[in-house]
């Protein structure tokens, strides 16, 4: 899924070397805040984790990032012409539809296609290029409801490659996967900040966290710390991140800036 800005996301220019900034942004989940008031920005080419306590708004944060959700508060700023690619909870995907591998990675390609044109040849031949980077040669013509949780991360993996984009939010992208794709999708990962390109994922191990991420969101609907990695998750943030979870109100009204 490509991420399209909406009315309610600024795309005028940022601060050198600001991807993204986020101006005390507030979001709703079905009518209660998720996010309260959030100030900070995510450079280009970083690599950044965002973690916190379950219903923390992690999720709902990587929403307003793609213009999905509008903020209840504040907004969300992107880089003049800046690229998004998304790449959503498997749980959000259905697997029953009978559709070929080959289709789900091309949509990596739909800037390019339009609605109507089917692939040309050196299209094919880069979805095929796509599937070879993440280790699933000759899987073109396979069903996504007949391959594993693994293989199918692998797909969806795939297709955002083909996106090129600026910027990749990922949500929870390595969730019930085996550890060998974890490792060859981590790698895909670290590739594609070695390219200079902004990589913004939802995790829950703090080791993977603290191995492979320079950066760290410490998010309990407010943010806690955000940061280096090393300095984000002391044992005093991650304290106060659960105090905060076991206090939340889920019947709070939308929440309003304190005077």
């Amino acid at each position: 899924m490509s991420a399209h800005p909406h009315h309610h996301v600024a795309t005028h220019r940022l601060t050198h070397g600001e991807a993204l900034a986020l101006k005390n942004l507030t979001v709703a989940y079905r009518g209660h805040p998720a996010v309260h008031h959030l100030d900070g920005a995510f450079e280009r080419g970083s690599m950044t984790a965002i973690v916190g306590p379950n219903g923390a708004g992690k999720s709902s944060l990587l929403g307003a990032l793609t213009g999905e959700l509008r903020p209840a508060e504040g907004e969300v700023t992107r880089a003049a012409g800046l690229r998004l690619a998304y790449l959503p909870q498997q749980s959000q995907i259905d697997r029953s539809f009978p559709v070929q591998v080959m289709d789900v990675v091309a949509l990596g390609l739909w800037s390019q296609l339009g609605r109507w044109r089917g692939l040309d040849a050196a299209q094919r031949e880069q979805v095929r290029a796509a599937l070879a980077a993440v280790g699933l040669q000759g899987f073109e013509r396979r069903l996504i409801g007949e391959i594993s949780v693994g293989q199918f991360q692998r797909v969806l993996f795939a297709r955002v490659l083909l996106q090129q984009a600026d910027v990749i939010l990922l949500d929870e992208p390595f969730n019930a996967i085996d550890a060998r794709t974890t490792a060859d999708l981590l790698g895909v990962v670290h590739r594609w900040h070695a390219e200079a390109r902004t990589v913004i994922a939802v995790l829950h191990d703090l080791d993977q966290v603290r191995t492979h991420f320079e950066r760290t969101l410490l998010l309990a609907r407010r943010c806690v710390a955000w940061g280096p990695t090393a300095e984000v998750l002391r044992a005093e943030h991650l304290f106060a991140a659960r105090q905060m979870s076991q206090t939340w109100d889920e019947a709070a009204p939308r929440c309003v800036e304190p005077a």
